[in-house]
Protein backbone atom coordinates (compact mmCIF):
# COMPACT_ATOMS: atom_id res chain seq x y z
CA UNK A 1 0.00 0.00 0.00
CA UNK A 2 1.04 3.71 -0.60
CA UNK A 3 0.63 6.38 1.96
CA UNK A 4 -2.89 7.47 0.27
CA UNK A 5 -3.78 4.04 0.34
CA UNK A 6 -3.04 3.79 4.02
CA UNK A 7 -4.78 7.29 4.53
CA UNK A 8 -7.90 6.42 2.81
CA UNK A 9 -7.58 2.95 5.06
CA UNK A 10 -7.78 4.75 8.05
CA UNK A 11 -10.85 6.91 7.37
CA UNK A 12 -12.65 3.80 7.23
CA UNK A 13 -11.02 1.92 10.31
CA UNK A 14 -13.52 1.83 13.24
CA UNK A 15 -10.86 -0.59 14.94
CA UNK A 16 -8.27 2.12 15.36
CA UNK A 17 -8.18 2.47 19.30
CA UNK A 18 -7.63 -1.41 19.65
CA UNK A 19 -3.74 -0.81 19.43
CA UNK A 20 -3.86 2.18 21.83
CA UNK A 21 -5.53 0.46 24.06
CA UNK A 22 -3.37 -1.61 26.36
CA UNK A 23 -3.49 0.16 29.93
CA UNK A 24 -0.03 -1.48 29.96
CA UNK A 25 0.78 1.78 32.21
CA UNK A 26 -0.69 1.08 35.54
CA UNK A 27 0.08 0.76 39.25
CA UNK A 28 2.17 -2.16 38.62
CA UNK A 29 5.02 0.47 36.96
CA UNK A 30 5.02 2.57 39.59
CA UNK A 31 8.58 4.43 41.31
CA UNK A 32 8.59 5.31 44.68
CA UNK A 33 9.63 8.70 44.31
CA UNK A 34 10.86 9.79 47.83
CA UNK A 35 14.35 12.03 47.66
CA UNK A 36 14.68 10.74 44.01
CA UNK A 37 16.22 13.54 41.75
CA UNK A 38 13.74 14.38 38.80
CA UNK A 39 14.47 16.74 35.41
CA UNK A 40 11.49 18.69 34.53
CA UNK A 41 9.50 18.53 30.97
CA UNK A 42 7.51 21.14 32.41
CA UNK A 43 7.25 24.50 30.16
CA UNK A 44 6.08 24.87 26.92
CA UNK A 45 4.66 22.39 24.44
CA UNK A 46 2.86 22.33 21.40
CA UNK A 47 -0.42 21.36 21.17
CA UNK A 48 -3.39 20.40 18.84
CA UNK A 49 -7.27 19.38 19.53
CA UNK A 50 -8.58 16.40 17.65
CA UNK A 51 -12.21 16.15 18.01
CA UNK A 52 -12.46 13.37 15.77
CA UNK A 53 -8.94 10.83 16.64
CA UNK A 54 -7.68 11.95 13.27
CA UNK A 55 -3.99 11.27 14.91
CA UNK A 56 -4.81 7.64 16.00
CA UNK A 57 -6.81 6.97 12.72
CA UNK A 58 -3.88 8.17 10.88
CA UNK A 59 -0.86 7.93 12.60
CA UNK A 60 0.19 11.51 13.26
CA UNK A 61 3.28 10.20 15.38
CA UNK A 62 5.16 8.70 12.16
CA UNK A 63 7.38 10.50 9.64
CA UNK A 64 5.77 12.69 6.99
CA UNK A 65 7.27 12.55 3.63
CA UNK A 66 7.39 15.79 2.27
CA UNK A 67 9.13 16.67 -1.05
CA UNK A 68 9.56 19.67 -3.27
CA UNK A 69 5.42 19.91 -4.12
CA UNK A 70 4.98 19.43 -0.30
CA UNK A 71 3.41 16.68 1.27
CA UNK A 72 3.16 13.60 0.04
CA UNK A 73 0.03 12.85 1.61
CA UNK A 74 -2.87 14.27 2.97
CA UNK A 75 -3.00 15.30 6.79
CA UNK A 76 -4.78 17.92 9.01
CA UNK A 77 -2.39 19.10 11.64
CA UNK A 78 1.38 18.68 11.69
CA UNK A 79 1.80 18.57 16.21
CA UNK A 80 5.17 19.53 15.84
CA UNK A 81 3.60 22.93 14.43
CA UNK A 82 1.03 23.60 16.52
CA UNK A 83 0.07 26.17 19.28
CA UNK A 84 2.21 26.53 22.54
CA UNK A 85 1.06 25.78 25.93
CA UNK A 86 2.11 25.67 29.27
CA UNK A 87 2.28 22.39 30.69
CA UNK A 88 1.39 21.43 33.65
CA UNK A 89 -2.28 22.89 33.02
CA UNK A 90 -6.09 22.37 31.99
CA UNK A 91 -6.60 23.37 28.30
CA UNK A 92 -9.93 24.56 29.04
CA UNK A 93 -8.60 27.78 30.19
CA UNK A 94 -5.75 28.32 27.26
CA UNK A 95 -8.54 29.89 25.18
CA UNK A 96 -12.38 30.24 25.40
CA UNK A 97 -12.90 27.57 22.36
CA UNK A 98 -11.62 25.51 24.68
CA UNK A 99 -13.53 25.45 27.56
CA UNK A 100 -16.00 22.97 26.98
CA UNK A 101 -13.44 21.13 24.42
CA UNK A 102 -14.37 16.95 25.40
CA UNK A 103 -11.58 14.76 23.28
CA UNK A 104 -7.94 14.11 22.42
CA UNK A 105 -5.80 16.97 22.67
CA UNK A 106 -2.08 15.95 21.57
CA UNK A 107 0.66 17.76 23.06
CA UNK A 108 4.26 17.85 21.35
CA UNK A 109 7.63 18.72 22.38
CA UNK A 110 11.38 17.51 21.96
CA UNK A 111 14.28 17.63 24.86
CA UNK A 112 17.86 16.41 24.84
CA UNK A 113 18.81 13.33 26.31
CA UNK A 114 22.36 12.35 27.78
CA UNK A 115 23.53 9.29 29.38
CA UNK A 116 24.76 9.96 32.75
CA UNK A 117 25.70 6.06 33.61
CA UNK A 118 26.06 3.40 31.37
CA UNK A 119 23.56 1.44 33.02
CA UNK A 120 20.81 3.86 33.57
CA UNK A 121 17.30 3.34 32.66
CA UNK A 122 14.68 6.37 32.58
CA UNK A 123 11.43 6.88 33.00
CA UNK A 124 8.63 9.35 32.43
CA UNK A 125 6.36 10.39 35.06
CA UNK A 126 2.90 12.78 34.82
CA UNK A 127 2.19 13.40 38.37
CA UNK A 128 -1.97 13.00 36.33
CA UNK A 129 -3.60 13.32 33.33
CA UNK A 130 -7.38 13.32 32.96
CA UNK A 131 -8.24 10.96 31.28
CA UNK A 132 -6.80 8.63 29.14
CA UNK A 133 -3.53 9.53 28.11
CA UNK A 134 -1.24 7.53 25.31
CA UNK A 135 2.58 7.91 24.86
CA UNK A 136 4.77 7.86 21.99
CA UNK A 137 8.58 8.11 22.05
CA UNK A 138 10.35 9.10 18.63
CA UNK A 139 7.25 7.78 17.03
CA UNK A 140 6.91 4.34 18.76
CA UNK A 141 3.57 4.25 20.92
CA UNK A 142 4.71 3.18 24.47
CA UNK A 143 1.87 2.38 26.14
CA UNK A 144 -1.97 4.02 27.75
CA UNK A 145 -3.02 4.94 31.48
CA UNK A 146 -6.68 5.58 32.38
CA UNK A 147 -7.90 7.45 35.76
CA UNK A 148 -7.71 11.06 35.41
CA UNK A 149 -6.09 11.69 39.24
CA UNK A 150 -3.13 9.33 40.22
CA UNK A 151 0.01 9.47 39.08
CA UNK A 152 1.57 7.01 36.31
CA UNK A 153 5.00 6.38 34.49
CA UNK A 154 6.23 4.59 31.41
CA UNK A 155 9.86 3.81 30.55
CA UNK A 156 11.29 5.39 28.05
CA UNK A 157 13.19 2.66 25.96
CA UNK A 158 14.85 2.96 23.16
CA UNK A 159 16.08 7.07 23.66
CA UNK A 160 18.29 8.78 21.46
CA UNK A 161 21.31 10.50 22.48
CA UNK A 162 20.90 14.19 21.78
CA UNK A 163 17.67 15.10 20.71
CA UNK A 164 14.17 12.67 21.28
CA UNK A 165 10.60 13.66 20.88
CA UNK A 166 7.62 13.25 22.91
CA UNK A 167 4.02 13.22 21.93
CA UNK A 168 1.41 11.97 23.93
CA UNK A 169 -2.52 12.30 23.61
CA UNK A 170 -4.81 12.77 26.40
CA UNK A 171 -8.72 11.81 25.73
CA UNK A 172 -10.77 13.81 28.39
CA UNK A 173 -14.44 12.30 26.78
CA UNK A 174 -16.73 11.20 29.59
CA UNK A 175 -18.02 8.31 28.78
CA UNK A 176 -20.26 5.56 30.44
CA UNK A 177 -17.65 2.85 31.32
CA UNK A 178 -15.29 5.46 32.73
CA UNK A 179 -14.28 6.09 36.29
CA UNK A 180 -16.11 8.69 37.00
CA UNK A 181 -18.84 8.14 34.48
CA UNK A 182 -20.51 10.53 32.25
CA UNK A 183 -22.95 12.11 35.34
CA UNK A 184 -20.85 14.31 38.01
CA UNK A 185 -20.94 17.40 39.97
CA UNK A 186 -17.77 18.38 39.25
CA UNK A 187 -16.24 20.25 35.98
CA UNK A 188 -14.69 17.98 33.33
CA UNK A 189 -10.99 19.73 33.53
CA UNK A 190 -9.08 18.28 30.71
CA UNK A 191 -5.09 17.83 30.21
CA UNK A 192 -1.70 17.20 31.85
CA UNK A 193 -2.58 19.12 34.81
CA UNK A 194 0.48 17.78 37.29
CA UNK A 195 4.23 18.06 37.13
CA UNK A 196 5.79 16.17 33.68
CA UNK A 197 9.33 14.48 34.57
CA UNK A 198 12.42 12.49 33.31
CA UNK A 199 13.47 10.02 36.68
CA UNK A 200 16.38 8.31 36.36
CA UNK A 201 17.27 5.19 38.01
CA UNK A 202 19.90 2.53 38.09
CA UNK A 203 19.89 -1.05 36.60
CA UNK A 204 18.19 -2.33 39.96
CA UNK A 205 16.39 -0.11 41.65
CA UNK A 206 14.22 0.18 44.84
CA UNK A 207 10.46 0.39 43.09
CA UNK A 208 8.27 0.24 46.19
CA UNK A 209 8.39 1.21 49.72
CA UNK A 210 6.22 1.24 52.57
CA UNK A 211 6.77 1.91 55.95
CA UNK A 212 4.27 1.96 59.43
CA UNK A 213 3.42 1.16 62.75
CA UNK A 214 2.36 -2.87 63.39
CA UNK A 215 -1.55 -2.21 64.14
CA UNK A 216 -2.39 -3.72 68.05
CA UNK A 217 1.46 -4.16 69.36
CA UNK A 218 1.11 -1.28 71.74
CA UNK A 219 2.96 1.72 69.23
CA UNK A 220 5.95 0.14 69.50
CA UNK A 221 6.73 -2.39 66.48
CA UNK A 222 7.29 -0.61 63.36
CA UNK A 223 7.19 -2.95 59.92
CA UNK A 224 8.97 -2.43 56.14
CA UNK A 225 8.51 -3.55 53.20
CA UNK A 226 10.10 -3.18 49.39
CA UNK A 227 9.94 -4.27 46.23
CA UNK A 228 12.66 -4.26 43.86
CA UNK A 229 12.77 -4.06 40.36
CA UNK A 230 15.38 -4.58 37.00
CA UNK A 231 18.39 -6.92 36.09
CA UNK A 232 19.02 -8.37 39.39
CA UNK A 233 15.59 -9.52 40.50
CA UNK A 234 15.84 -12.30 38.66
CA UNK A 235 14.52 -15.01 41.72
CA UNK A 236 17.90 -16.41 42.62
CA UNK A 237 20.44 -12.92 44.10
CA UNK A 238 19.66 -12.61 47.69
CA UNK A 239 21.26 -9.56 49.40
CA UNK A 240 19.72 -6.66 51.94
CA UNK A 241 18.36 -3.04 51.42
CA UNK A 242 19.69 -1.26 54.57
CA UNK A 243 16.84 1.23 56.47
CA UNK A 244 17.84 4.09 58.54
CA UNK A 245 15.82 5.89 60.94
CA UNK A 246 18.86 8.19 62.63
CA UNK A 247 16.40 9.98 65.62
CA UNK A 248 15.28 6.65 66.74
CA UNK A 249 18.70 5.27 66.30
CA UNK A 250 17.33 2.80 63.22
CA UNK A 251 20.10 1.07 61.40
CA UNK A 252 19.71 -2.20 60.22
CA UNK A 253 19.30 -4.69 56.97
CA UNK A 254 16.05 -5.80 55.41
CA UNK A 255 16.77 -9.09 53.86
CA UNK A 256 15.51 -9.13 50.34
CA UNK A 257 14.14 -12.78 48.10
CA UNK A 258 13.19 -12.85 44.60
CA UNK A 259 13.00 -9.00 44.79
CA UNK A 260 10.88 -8.40 47.79
CA UNK A 261 12.19 -7.06 51.92
CA UNK A 262 9.78 -7.48 54.97
CA UNK A 263 10.71 -6.98 58.60
CA UNK A 264 9.58 -5.39 61.33
CA UNK A 265 11.29 -4.30 64.68
CA UNK A 266 11.49 -2.79 67.97
CA UNK A 267 11.32 1.55 67.90
CA UNK A 268 9.19 3.57 70.05
CA UNK A 269 8.62 6.91 68.02
CA UNK A 270 6.98 9.63 69.03
CA UNK A 271 3.23 9.60 68.09
CA UNK A 272 2.06 11.60 65.01
CA UNK A 273 -1.11 13.17 65.90
CA UNK A 274 -2.84 16.75 65.20
CA UNK A 275 -1.97 18.10 68.61
CA UNK A 276 2.00 16.45 67.84
CA UNK A 277 2.78 16.22 63.77
CA UNK A 278 6.02 14.53 64.60
CA UNK A 279 8.03 13.20 60.84
CA UNK A 280 11.05 11.27 61.03
CA UNK A 281 13.34 10.80 58.38
CA UNK A 282 13.67 7.50 56.81
CA UNK A 283 16.14 5.76 54.36
CA UNK A 284 16.33 2.94 52.34
CA UNK A 285 19.62 1.84 50.41
CA UNK A 286 19.94 -1.15 47.84
CA UNK A 287 22.81 -1.09 45.91
CA UNK A 288 23.47 1.90 43.68
CA UNK A 289 19.63 2.95 44.62
CA UNK A 290 18.70 4.97 47.69
CA UNK A 291 15.48 6.64 48.32
CA UNK A 292 13.82 8.93 51.15
CA UNK A 293 10.57 9.93 52.91
CA UNK A 294 9.45 12.22 55.75
CA UNK A 295 7.40 9.85 57.73
CA UNK A 296 4.74 9.91 60.77
CA UNK A 297 4.17 6.88 62.93
CA UNK A 298 0.30 6.81 64.58
CA UNK A 299 -2.12 3.83 64.74
CA UNK A 300 -5.52 4.40 63.34
CA UNK A 301 -8.43 2.03 64.55
CA UNK A 302 -12.72 1.68 65.04
CA UNK A 303 -13.94 1.02 67.93
CA UNK A 304 -17.93 0.28 67.38
CA UNK A 305 -18.66 4.02 66.35
CA UNK A 306 -15.67 5.04 67.71
CA UNK A 307 -12.32 5.92 65.74
CA UNK A 308 -9.43 5.25 67.57
CA UNK A 309 -6.40 7.02 67.25
CA UNK A 310 -3.04 5.98 69.40
CA UNK A 311 -5.58 4.27 71.89
CA UNK A 312 -7.68 7.50 72.26
CA UNK A 313 -11.14 8.24 71.06
CA UNK A 314 -11.06 11.27 68.58
CA UNK A 315 -13.93 13.65 67.54
CA UNK A 316 -13.30 14.57 63.27
CA UNK A 317 -14.49 18.20 62.53
CA UNK A 318 -14.04 18.76 59.13
CA UNK A 319 -15.07 19.86 55.75
CA UNK A 320 -14.95 18.86 52.46
CA UNK A 321 -12.56 20.14 49.94
CA UNK A 322 -12.64 20.26 45.58
CA UNK A 323 -9.70 20.87 43.64
CA UNK A 324 -10.66 23.23 41.11
CA UNK A 325 -9.41 27.26 40.72
CA UNK A 326 -11.40 29.61 38.89
CA UNK A 327 -8.82 30.86 36.29
CA UNK A 328 -6.13 27.49 36.10
CA UNK A 329 -8.59 24.42 36.28
CA UNK A 330 -6.91 21.63 38.79
CA UNK A 331 -3.47 23.24 38.46
CA UNK A 332 -3.02 24.33 41.85
CA UNK A 333 -0.23 26.82 43.17
CA UNK A 334 1.37 26.41 46.62
CA UNK A 335 -0.29 29.35 47.98
CA UNK A 336 -3.69 27.91 46.95
CA UNK A 337 -2.97 24.43 48.31
CA UNK A 338 -1.39 26.69 51.90
CA UNK A 339 -4.66 28.99 51.98
CA UNK A 340 -6.86 25.77 52.27
CA UNK A 341 -5.22 24.35 55.66
CA UNK A 342 -4.92 28.08 56.47
CA UNK A 343 -9.09 28.11 56.18
CA UNK A 344 -9.33 24.96 57.86
CA UNK A 345 -7.69 25.59 61.40
CA UNK A 346 -9.11 28.81 60.94
CA UNK A 347 -12.60 26.73 61.64
CA UNK A 348 -11.25 24.86 64.18
CA UNK A 349 -11.13 21.86 62.15
CA UNK A 350 -8.81 18.89 62.48
CA UNK A 351 -9.97 16.74 59.66
CA UNK A 352 -10.37 17.47 55.51
CA UNK A 353 -12.21 14.97 52.96
CA UNK A 354 -10.52 15.30 49.38
CA UNK A 355 -13.71 14.93 47.37
CA UNK A 356 -14.55 12.71 45.22
CA UNK A 357 -11.20 12.33 43.50
CA UNK A 358 -7.10 11.78 44.31
CA UNK A 359 -5.80 15.48 44.86
CA UNK A 360 -2.54 16.90 44.44
CA UNK A 361 -0.02 14.77 46.36
CA UNK A 362 1.48 18.09 48.15
CA UNK A 363 -1.36 17.90 50.37
CA UNK A 364 -0.76 15.04 51.99
CA UNK A 365 2.62 15.75 52.81
CA UNK A 366 1.26 18.93 53.95
CA UNK A 367 -1.08 17.55 55.78
CA UNK A 368 1.51 15.11 57.71
CA UNK A 369 3.25 18.85 58.58
CA UNK A 370 0.21 20.50 59.56
CA UNK A 371 -1.29 17.88 61.73
CA UNK A 372 -4.63 17.26 59.54
CA UNK A 373 -6.68 14.08 59.43
CA UNK A 374 -7.38 13.47 55.42
CA UNK A 375 -10.16 11.31 54.00
CA UNK A 376 -8.57 10.61 50.42
CA UNK A 377 -11.31 8.99 47.67
CA UNK A 378 -11.65 7.18 44.21
CA UNK A 379 -14.47 8.76 41.78
CA UNK A 380 -17.03 5.10 41.91
CA UNK A 381 -19.72 8.27 41.77
CA UNK A 382 -23.08 7.84 41.81
CA UNK A 383 -24.52 5.35 38.37
CA UNK A 384 -20.62 3.27 37.84
CA UNK A 385 -21.54 0.56 35.55
CA UNK A 386 -20.78 -1.74 38.34
CA UNK A 387 -21.60 -4.80 35.77
CA UNK A 388 -18.58 -3.90 33.70
CA UNK A 389 -14.85 -5.90 34.46
CA UNK A 390 -13.08 -2.78 33.09
CA UNK A 391 -14.65 -0.20 34.52
CA UNK A 392 -13.86 -2.32 38.01
CA UNK A 393 -10.57 -2.41 36.46
CA UNK A 394 -9.90 1.06 36.15
CA UNK A 395 -11.58 2.00 39.85
CA UNK A 396 -9.02 -0.97 41.40
CA UNK A 397 -5.98 0.25 39.51
CA UNK A 398 -6.68 4.21 40.45
CA UNK A 399 -7.04 3.35 44.21
CA UNK A 400 -4.29 1.13 44.16
CA UNK A 401 -2.01 3.78 42.36
CA UNK A 402 -3.61 6.48 45.60
CA UNK A 403 -2.07 4.13 48.17
CA UNK A 404 1.09 3.68 46.50
CA UNK A 405 1.41 7.51 46.39
CA UNK A 406 0.59 8.21 50.09
CA UNK A 407 0.43 4.88 52.15
CA UNK A 408 3.36 6.27 54.07
CA UNK A 409 1.22 9.59 54.63
CA UNK A 410 0.27 9.38 58.91
CA UNK A 411 -2.66 12.03 57.74
CA UNK A 412 -4.54 9.65 55.78
CA UNK A 413 -7.02 7.38 57.74
CA UNK A 414 -9.74 6.74 55.27
CA UNK A 415 -9.38 5.32 51.81
CA UNK A 416 -12.89 5.68 50.48
CA UNK A 417 -13.69 3.46 47.42
CA UNK A 418 -16.74 5.58 46.31
CA UNK A 419 -19.85 7.81 46.92
CA UNK A 420 -23.74 8.30 46.52
CA UNK A 421 -23.74 5.11 44.79
CA UNK A 422 -27.46 2.74 43.97
CA UNK A 423 -27.71 0.02 46.12
CA UNK A 424 -27.98 -2.65 43.93
CA UNK A 425 -26.00 -6.10 44.13
CA UNK A 426 -23.50 -5.19 41.58
CA UNK A 427 -22.89 -1.69 43.33
CA UNK A 428 -22.49 -4.09 46.52
CA UNK A 429 -20.11 -6.58 44.82
CA UNK A 430 -18.07 -3.95 42.69
CA UNK A 431 -17.44 -1.98 46.44
CA UNK A 432 -16.93 -5.24 48.42
CA UNK A 433 -14.52 -5.98 46.06
CA UNK A 434 -12.72 -2.42 46.14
Amino acid sequence: MGEQDNYVASIHNQEYLKPFSTREINHESMIFMGGRATETLNGEWHYVEDLYDVGLRDSWNRPRATGPAGPAEPWDFHVAEGALSRLPGCWNVIEPRLFYFEGTVWYSRTFDYRRQTPDERVFLRIGAANYDTRIFLNTRFLGDHVGGSTPFFVELAGLDEGENQLLIGVDNTRLDDRVPMRNTDWYNWGGIYRDVELVRVPATFIRDFAISLVPGTGFTTIGVSCELAGSQVDGTAERAARLTIPELEIDMEIPIADGSGRATFDARPNLWSPENPVLYDVSLSFGDDRVTDRVGFREIVVDGTDVILNGKRIFLRGVSVHEDDAENGKLLSEADLRRRFTHVKELGANFMRLAHYPHDERVARMADREGILLWEEIPVYWAIDFDNELTYADAENQLTELIKRDRNRASVIFWSVGNENADTDARLSFMSRL
